[in-house]
């Protein structure tokens, strides 16, 4: 699969706020599209999110169901490894912490896998604590197809690639399992405020 990147244009580093715009990025107004592989269609009746893996019993949802569950609306900035960042996106969807409450659990890690077969990983702590959510909308928009939709993880203190688009299934891993771009040279954390961009920083 090839990396899709588009040309952008964005605010020098001086413009925006030191305080909110992590080293080496520079600041954008519009949505840049990246994406590893074409992008999935995904019908909302075909739709489903589940938890599977080191869990003492899988949790499924329909598109219906998922969003019956308890929403919140949360406005956050997002940061890309190819060095952009967008300030105050504003996103509904359903928290992480809501998704895993009472689930029992010797995982310490998660794996992210979308429709069309992206996947990338986490330690699972950086999935509770009111840090990600799986949201639908966008700007009080329905996320859009080239964005992730109809729903996506969000993950937004790491670099974007790892909030998965499309998102299919929250495996849970004991071990910790690289994903598409950790297989491929991106550092296996991603830390925008450390530069973590590539194995070895």
């Amino acid at each position: 699969m090839g990396f899709v990147s588009r040309g952008f244009r964005g605010k020098r580093r001086g413009e925006a706020s030191s305080t909110r715009l992590p080293p080496g990025q520079y600041l954008v107004t519009d949505w840049p599209v990246l994406s590893a592989g074409p992008t999935p269609r995904v019908a909302l009746d075909d739709w489903t999110f589940s938890i599977e893996g080191e869990i003492d019993e899988p949790r499924k949802w329909t598109w219906k169901e998922f969003n019956a569950l308890p929403s919140e609306d949360v406005t956050k900035d997002i940061h890309c490894v190819t060095k952009w960042s967008k300030f105050d996106v504003e996103f509904k969807g359903v928290s992480l912490d809501t998704l895993l409450d009472g689930v029992d659990t010797a995982a310490e890690h998660a794996t992210q896998i979308s429709y069309g077969g992206y996947t990338t990983n986490l330690p699972l702590d950086d999935l509770m604590g009111n840090k990600a959510w799986i949201v639908y909308e966008a700007n009080g928009e329905p996320l859009a197809p080239e964005h992730g939709g109809p729903a996506r993880m969000v993950v937004p203190h790491l670099y974007f690639w790892k909030s998965a688009k499309w998102i299919r299934t929250l495996r849970l891993d004991k071990d910790d399992i690289p994903g598409f771009w950790e297989t491929n040279g991106y550092h296996n954390y991603g830390d925008p405020w450390r530069e973590q961009r590539y194995w070895g920083d």
